[in-house]
């Protein structure tokens, strides 16, 4: 696991970053625990506004949908804070998304996952 550069939120997300997001999510809305899809979307997503806001959007409904109380408090928060986090560049690196971490955690990105992200600033 390492730690990726912080790649170039300035610019659009890059085609194979949102290709890649697409089918991570596709993966999680037909996985028998979608969470592990949902935390590694989370994790490549951060540079973009966007993305980054959308997959707490779907981490926001999974919780709902399980009734589980403190991650859906947790999301609630999470789905504010994440747009303005990202284009202000503010993020905590590797940080899954979930309750499961505070959310100004920082983690090791895991190697597969800091590939996609330094292969857009190629």
């Amino acid at each position: 696991m390492t730690t990726p550069a912080m790649p170039d939120r300035t610019r659009r997300i890059p085609p194979h970053v949102s290709q890649w997001l697409a089918a991570e999510l596709a993966a999680a809305s037909t996985a028998a625990d979608p969470w592990p899809h949902l935390e590694r979307a989370h994790i490549v997503s951060q540079p973009w506004a966007w993305p980054h806001t959308r997959t707490h959007f779907h981490m926001l409904k999974l919780a709902a949908k399980r009734r589980d109380r403190r991650e859906l408090a947790g999301q609630t928060i999470r789905l504010i804070v994440a747009g303005p986090g990202s284009l202000a560049g503010r993020y905590p690196i590797g940080n899954t998304g979930r309750t499961t971490m505070r959310l100004t955690e920082v983690a090791d990105v895991p190697d597969d996952l800091a590939q996609i992200l330094h292969a857009e600033q190629k």
